[in-house]
This record gives structure tokens, C-alpha cells and sequence, in this order.
């Protein structure tokens, strides 16, 4: 670690340490004691820990919290919390309770090993009263740990814990303890992709919102919410599942929407003789879009993912620009199958050379990345507004250069046309709607699904206007 590092660090623990409210439990499973290690560093430890354990075997684990399927998960960390916050409470509070407010630091966390080399991550969590003998507040977080040895993982873990216990106790704006999670690192070494924060503290905290923060302010390249509005972590969502994902801006969500997603589940689930639960469907919507004003409008957001979330989906929110970033992305959270359902102008995007000029290997290294888990990419038709025709997936002209190659993708079924869908759908196009719906023409009421249409116009979304009155 570098001293300016080190210096950082510490200083926020031993800030801790000074201060006589504070007084708690460190419970640490994986990757050493790094967080309680760095407050014994610093001096003045005594005033702050009550305890610190770490029950490595799974058989003291289980005895202590219980026998769990998978040991670093949100499960096991929330019972940690549960089981180290209860036992301090009811062993201190007579003694300190009136003067102390109490909280508790755990994590269980993956790290490298000499014998496995699989991914690297972690969950932490801390839950603390900003009161004496008052209802705690929690914030739990996933972490990435990107370094490649065991060691420098240990030392990013206990920074991050320690960013993580400074910012709940002295940090009163959300946006500003996220901000504050890889202070001390470099942007490399550590990624934060689930955030929630509960409790007193944070009443009014929309987690949706503290979500598209991990994105927006670099900490990760994307993050998902189910329609609920329940943050998670993919790989609890991606576990053993087949993955359906649409990009859009759902500005607002039309009948063409459903129906292309519609076509091309039916498609995946025949193919692969998948059930409807084996499925995870996905809208995503990526930075780029969102920032397609200029700025994050914060109402504009939760707009469209209330909409979403009226339709029961899951939502993605990604810096995945190019559909082989989204690829791998997926890819790592599962073996099943992958599709991504696209129209027409999008895969025409896709065999545009332009966008993999930074690539060494051009729209060949693109292409590869993106295929090479036997993903899918299925494709609805278009009006051609010139001709009146349809215009499908087979039937679209690319470079003469990459026919060849567009036409090996077509043979060997990476790419499929979409052929059940409604005629009727096709010319409901979501900025056309936005324009009617924005202009108080209430012909937009005939392109989007009546569940969206109610929820617009109750909430006012994207700016609608009545019709004015006859």
C-alpha cells in the first residue's frame, strides 16, 4: 500500500476510534480480519471494538449462523448482521446503552487462493444507531475485488471497510458515502455493484436512484433492480438461469416493446425447451441514454423504471455502449442460453464498423467476443416507410465487405428473425408516442399498453398533456 493510501486510511480509523459514541462488533468470514486489523493499527482500538471474530469453518459458521446453500451471499451476511447486532444489544446495552450507539461490521467475502482462481468478491455490510437506544439503520453493499493477488485483494477489502464504516457514521447524504467507497484506491482495484441502504436514516432513500449512482459515478458498469425496486446483485438474480435482454430507452414502453420481447422469448424457451421460471428477462437501459439531455434527470429516470416496474420487469442500467461489453457481462454470470432482442435499425448499428475502431481487431474481434458463448441475437421487422414493405433480419443490406460474414451468421442461427408479431404494432414507435403524448394528441393512448397509459397519466410522466376539451 502507498503511503498516501495508508495515511488516508488510517486516518479515518483512528477518527473512529476517537470517538467515544461509538462502540461495536467486527464479524469478518474470508480475505483476513482487514477491517478490524486496520482499527487495532492506529491505536485507541479499545474504545471502539467490543469484539472481532472470524469463523472461518463451515462448521463453526453454521453453528454460529446457521447452515446456509452458499457461504458468501447476501443471506449469510444479513444473518451475521442479524445474529452480531442482537448479541450486542442484549450483552451491552444495560452497561452502554444510554451513553453508546452501537453497530456492527461484517463481511464474507471470496478472495483468491492459491488453489482457485475464480472470480473474487464479496459482501459487507454495516448496521449502526445514529441514537442511543434507537432503531439502526443499515447499508449493505456487493464488492468486486479485481487485483490479482491475495494479498492486495485483503488490503483493498479493508480500505473499502473502512470507507464503508467512516461514511455510515459521519456521512448524512447518500451520493456522498458511494462517492466515498473507493477514496484511498485505485479505480482498478475494486467495484461496487449493489448498494442498499434501509432503516431511520435513511427514510425517503430511493435505492433505485443510489443504483444508477454506482454507474454514473464510476464504481461499476452496471447495476440491476427487480420491479419492486429491490436492488440485486446479478449473480442472485443470473444463477443457473437463461438470460432475454432488450436495450431501449422505454420512453415511453409501446405495444412494439412487448412485442418483439414476446417473439423472442417464445423463440428461446422452444429452443432450448426452457421453462418460464429457467428465464430471466431483462430491460436494459444504458448510461449513454439516460445522459441523452445533457444531464441525469433523476425524474425522467424513475419514470421509466415505474413503467417498467408496472410491467414486472427487471431492470438493467449499463455503461455497456456496445452489444459485445453486454455480451461478456452476461456471460459471466451464467452458462444458459443468451439472447439479446433487437429491431431491425439496431442490428443494422451492429455491422457498422465505426464503433470498434478502438478494437485491434475491428468488427472480426466484436463479433467474436460477442458469439462466442453462443449468444443469440433475435431481430423484429421493420415498415420500410420508403417502399411499404416488410423489412426483416435476412432481409437487410450490410457493407459488401461483411456479407460474407453477416450472411455465416445468419446460416449458422446467431442471428433470427422474430416471425410471430402483430402487424399492428409496427409503426408504434416510442419517440412518435412521446411527440403525441407530449402534444396532448391522445392518439399516443393506441401505441402503448393500457397499463402504461394509466400510469402516465396519473403521474403525469415525460411531460403529457391532455387533450384539450371538444
Amino acid at each position: 500500500m502507498n503511503a498516501e493510501m495508508d495515511l488516508g486510511t488510517n486516518k479515518k480509523a483512528f477518527q473512529i476510534n476517537l470517538d467515544s459514541k461509538k462502540y461495536g462488533t467486527f464479524a469478518e468470514i474470508g480475505a483476513g480480519q482487514e477491517v478490524a486489523r486496520r482499527f487495532f493499527l492506529v491505536g485507541g482500538a479499545a474504545g471502539t471494538v467490543a469484539k472481532t471474530m472470524s469463523a472461518y469453518d463451515m462448521t463453526f459458521s453454521d453453528a454460529i449462523y446457521g447452515s446456509t446453500d452458499r457461504y458468501v451471499s447476501r443471506n449469510r451476511l444479513q444473518t451475521m448482521l442479524d445474529h452480531e447486532y442482537d448479541l450486542l444489544v442484549e450483552r451491552l446495552d444495560e452497561k452502554f446503552g444510554s451513553e453508546r450507539t452501537f453497530f456492527v461490521f461484517a463481511d464474507t467475502v471470496a478472495a483468491r487462493s492459491f488453489k482457485q482462481h475464480n472470480e473474487s468478491h464479496g459482501w459487507l455490510g454495516v448496521r449502526f444507531q445514529s441514537e442511543t437506544r434507537k432503531e439502526p439503520s443499515e447499508i449493505i453493499i456487493h464488492v468486486r475485488m479485481l487485483d490479482e493477488t491475495n494479498v492486495d485483494q485483503q488490503e483493498a477489502l479493508g480500505v473499502v471497510g473502512v470507507n464503508l464504516l467512516y461514511g455510515a457514521f459521519y456521512y448524512h447524504q447518500p451520493e456522498k458515502l458511494i462517492a466515498s467507497l473507493q477514496e484511498n484506491l485505485a479505480d482498478d482495484r475494486i467495484q461496487v455493484d449493489m448498494i442498499k441502504f434501509s432503516g431511520p436514516a435513511y427514510e425517503g432513500v430511493d435505492n433505485r436512484l443510489m443504483s444508477l449512482q454506482l454507474v454514473s459515478q464510476g464504481l461499476t458498469n452496471a447495476v440491476m433492480f427487480t420491479a419492486d425496486g429491490e436492488t440485486v446483485q446479478p449473480a442472485e438474480v443470473f444463477y443457473k438461469k437463461a438470460i432475454l435482454v432488450e436495450r431501449g430507452s422505454f420512453r415511453p414502453v409501446t405495444y412494439a416493446t412487448n412485442d418483439m420481447l414476446n417473439g423472442a422469448r417464445r423463440i428461446l424457451l422452444e429452443l432450448c425447451n426452457y421453462k418460464e421460471d429457467e428465464l430471466v428477462v431483462l430491460m436494459e437501459m444504458t448510461l449513454e441514454n439516460l445522459l441523452s439531455e445533457g444531464q441525469l434527470d433523476h425524474a425522467d429516470f424513475l419514470a421509466r423504471v415505474d413503467i417498467l416496474g408496472a410491467l414486472g420487469r427487471t431492470v438493467l442500467i449499463s455503461k455497456f455502449g456496445e452489444y459485445y461489453r453486454l455480451a461478456a457481462y452476461l456471460a459471466r454470470y451464467t452458462n444458459k442460453m443468451i439472447g439479446i432482442v433487437m429491431g431491425v435499425p439496431s442490428l443494422l448499428e451492429i455491422f457498422d464498423e465505426k464503433y470498434y475502431l478502438n478494437l485491434e481487431g475491428g468488427i472480426l474481434e466484436a463479433l467474436g467476443r460477442m458469439f462466442k458463448s453462443g449468444l443469440k441475437l433475435y431481430v423484429y421487422p421493420i415498415v420500410d416507410e420508403e417502399t411499404g414493405k416488410l423489412l426483416t433480419a435476412t432481409q437487410v443490406e450490410v457493407a459488401p465487405n461483411l456479407r460474407s460474414l453477416f450472411a455465416y451468421l445468419i446460416d449458422n442461427e446467431y442471428i433470427e428473425e422474430i416471425e410471430e408479431f402483430n402487424p399492428e404494432y409496427l409503426r408504434s414507435y416510442p419517440p412518435e408516442a412521446l411527440r403525441k403524448l407530449q402534444s396532448g394528441d391522445g392518439e399516443w393512448e393506441k401505441m402503448v399498453p393500457p397499463e402504461v397509459v394509466a400510469i402516465i397519466k396519473e403521474r403525469g410522466f415525460f411531460g403529457y398533456r391532455a387533450p384539450a376539451a371538444a
